[in-house]
């Protein structure tokens, strides 16, 4: 078990600032997602934490204790990496069981423990297969399995299941959040799909050129962004980021007006043009011309809007994401 914190930590890489100033804790049995764009800092953050790069600045710390100087082999961290670094030498089962049996593991132990991985992984009829016959995304779920059964203080995973198709993804999250919950561990996640993090993490961290703009549950960081920046990241679609005007009770002083696509409300009327229609079963996403800005509702079930109709919009002001010159939330 591990509660993890950085302290105003900063990684250079030459004239590239990777991570600036990063201060955050990570609490025991977490599981905190780290989200943001390429070149964020995400994965740096990582392989800070698991002690395969230094910081320039600042302090790394594992349960109270200071790592800056702790080898790798000595944090007792588990690692899925977006590469997965699996031993092509090596059967799928020798990858899994590898972690045990260089730690000497007694024999029964390694074998129930595998058979467990296994099992939640839907790769027992893979076993035998080297990692050259393996899909991508069979590769994933070894590399995932190879970290499950170890005993490690936390587990750190960069963008582990990305390469799984959707239905796979949809499972692999769900038994990851089972996994870490009943394993009693904290986990610290990196993906690039906000649908994915926000709905396996206890708290997220949005990170913006090495910075941390926000860190929170995933409800809180969507219902109250601190910035348009962290508004446009989370939901789909992203939300409507717009002049004053646009929409109906902007209050004085706002440079920008924010409006999920759900909380848009559109009726018969004048003023705006649909312009594009998205039936999706359960909903309808309309594209909107008004005042010369593009904007999207998300509507229950299938409306009959047509391309080219007239219509208003508008929306409750509580829901209205009000934010500053320079991006930033003004109230609300």
């Amino acid at each position: 078990m591990a509660e993890i914190a950085f302290r105003n930590v900063t990684k250079r890489f030459g004239d590239t600032t990777a991570v600036d100033d990063a201060s955050f804790t990570v609490a025991d049995n977490e599981f905190f997602c780290l989200f943001g764009p390429p070149l964020s800092g995400k994965s740096t953050i990582l392989r800070l934490i698991l002690g395969l790069d230094q910081p320039d600045q600042g302090e790394i710390l594992i349960d109270g204790r200071v790592v800056n100087d702790v080898g790798p082999a000595e944090r007792n961290i588990a690692m899925v990496f977006q590469n997965l670094a699996l031993f092509p030498h090596m059967t799928a089962e020798q990858n899994v069981r590898f972690p045990l049996a260089e730690r000497r593991q007694p024999e029964a132990k390694i074998a129930a423990r595998v058979a467990d991985a296994a099992e939640k992984l839907h790769i027992g009829h893979i076993l035998h297969k080297y990692p050259a016959q393996l899909s991508g995304g069979e590769r994933q779920r070894v590399a995932i399995a190879r970290a499950l059964v170890r005993d490690p203080a936390a587990y750190l995973m960069d963008d582990p299941i990305s390469a799984l198709d959707a239905r796979l993804r949809e499972e692999a999250r769900v038994e990851l959040k089972r996994m870490q919950r009943e394993a009693g561990r904290t986990l610290i996640y990196v993906t690039h799909d906000q649908e994915e993090a926000m709905s396996v993490a206890d708290r997220m961290a949005i990170l913006d050129h090495g910075q941390i703009r926000q860190i929170g549950a995933p409800v809180d960081l969507y219902d109250r962004p601190v910035s348009a920046y962290v508004a446009r990241l989370l939901g789909s679609p992203m939300m409507n980021i717009v002049p004053p005007g646009v929409i109906p009770g902007a209050p004085a002083g706002a440079a920008q007006i924010g409006v999920r696509p759900e909380d848009l409300v559109v009726t018969p009327g004048e003023g705006a043009i649909v312009t594009g229609v998205e039936p999706l079963g359960g909903y309808t996403v309309l594209t909107i011309a008004a005042a010369g800005e593009t904007l999207r509702a998300m509507l229950r079930g299938q409306p009959q809007w047509q391309p080219g109709q007239g219509v208003a919009i508008s929306a409750d002001p509580k829901r209205l994401h009000v934010f500053g010159p320079g991006g930033d939330r003004l109230v609300g």
